[in-house]
């Protein structure tokens, strides 16, 4: 018997009166959108699986606790398909002995899940072709209107599915599978996912083109974001004494929203559980937990007087501007405003100094030093 052809009609376009269009639904700043794909890429051991779990427990509490406002307490699932179900419970419980979190602020509309009981494939790839499993989707979109779900979380994606990640074909597959399964429960899914190793862009650091895989995962996300750990070079530009546990996040795919104008800074911080034997010294487990982290202000506090005392400290001498020189404009600088030139106070004038000049306060000037080698020396421009 021959198969059915499907029908398909064209739908003629009928105007409607733009107020009458519910607004997009925005669940978590503008990353996290009802019924559609979200998708957060990172190496290994920066912290996408935590700051994920603080992002839950934000939502779920209705507490901003990374700077993200949460109009309302949220229903959330967390589906770890890779570590235990008490590993994930530390980190929950972590989260919120850190932030002072009652457990009546979660119960009831927080879910876990962890892959070594409940395992979630979405599709696989047999010598048929690229299938879904359709009662998996059915399965969890059950459970999300049953539950009332607003937000999923999937860490990892590449444990969600067993097709060949390099081919584009299958991930789209899996990533409709995905999108329907946020369609149908009406619901934002959010996917973790890894970047390739050791194939960051020119610049040494990742975007999410680099997400492990094919592109159509990316293709089928509405917002995408790149976790990049902090380097020694930021560290020393900030004033910390390591760059280990700092990371940003950057959304590289906000299309239905402005891209941020800037970066998001994180840092993970330790918390003792004291889940040690009674009688031992030992603590216990120790968590990391994401907590926000600003970007110093090295101008803060400036004013033009703090310039006036900066100009007439270079008037006599003349003052290099390669800050490693023994002679270094910054030296007389920091003398005269009461900076000591540690790590901090190295980095805070050179800021000083680069705004400056920026602006025209101070110049840089070619000339030769005493063996005459051509240097660059930092003279006073505009009087202020």
């Amino acid at each position: 018997m021959p198969e059915a052809k499907p029908v398909i009609r064209a739908q003629p376009f009928r105007w409607r009166d733009p107020t009458t269009i519910p607004p997009r639904e925005w669940v978590y700043g503008r990353h996290l959108i009802r019924r559609f794909l979200s998708t957060t890429a990172a190496p290994g051991g920066v912290g996408k699986s935590s700051l994920a779990l603080v992002e839950v427990i934000a939502m779920v509490t209705g507490r901003p606790l990374l700077g993200v406002s949460v109009p309302k307490p949220l229903r959330c699932w967390y589906l770890n398909l890779e570590d235990p179900l008490e590993e994930i419970e530390r980190r929950v419980v972590a989260i919120c002995l850190h932030y002072r979190i009652k457990p009546a602020e979660i119960e009831g509309r927080l879910f876990l899940n962890s892959g070594r009981t409940t395992s979630i494939v979405i599709a696989s790839t047999t010598r048929e072709g690229t299938k879904v499993a359709e009662p998996v989707v059915d399965g969890l979109t059950r459970a999300i209107l049953d539950n009332r779900i607003d937000v999923l979380v999937i860490d990892p994606f590449v444990s969600s599915h067993r097709v060949t990640e390099n081919d584009n074909a299958a991930i789209d597959i899996v990533a409709k599978a995905w999108n329907r399964v946020a369609e149908e429960g009406r619901a934002a899914v959010e996917l973790i996912h890894h970047v390739r190793k050791g194939q960051s862009g020119s610049t040494g650091e990742y975007t999410v083109e680099d997400g492990r895989g094919a592109g159509a995962l990316l293709a089928a996300a509405r917002s995408a974001r790149v976790l990049n750990p902090m380097t020694k070079e930021q560290a020393d530009r900030a004033g910390l004494p390591t760059n280990r546990g700092y990371f940003r996040a950057d959304n590289g795919k906000a299309n239905l929203a402005p891209p941020p104008d800037r970066s998001e800074w994180f840092h993970l911080v330790p918390v003792e559980l004291g889940n040690g034997p009674a009688d031992s010294i030992d603590a216990g487990d120790y968590v990391a937990v994401v907590e926000p982290w600003q970007w110093p202000d090295m101008l803060e506090g400036l004013t033009v007087d703090h310039l006036r005392k900066a100009q007439r400290a270079l008037i006599d001498g003349r003052w290099r501007e390669n800050a490693q020189a023994k002679d270094w404009a910054g030296v007389p600088i920091a003398a005269a405003l009461d900076i000591e030139l540690d790590a901090v106070g190295r980095n805070r004038v050179k800021a000083m100094l680069r705004t400056w000049i920026d602006t025209g306060m101070f110049v840089v000037v070619e000339g030769t030093d005493e063996k005459r080698n051509k240097r660059s020396f930092i003279e006073v421009g505009e009087a202020a």
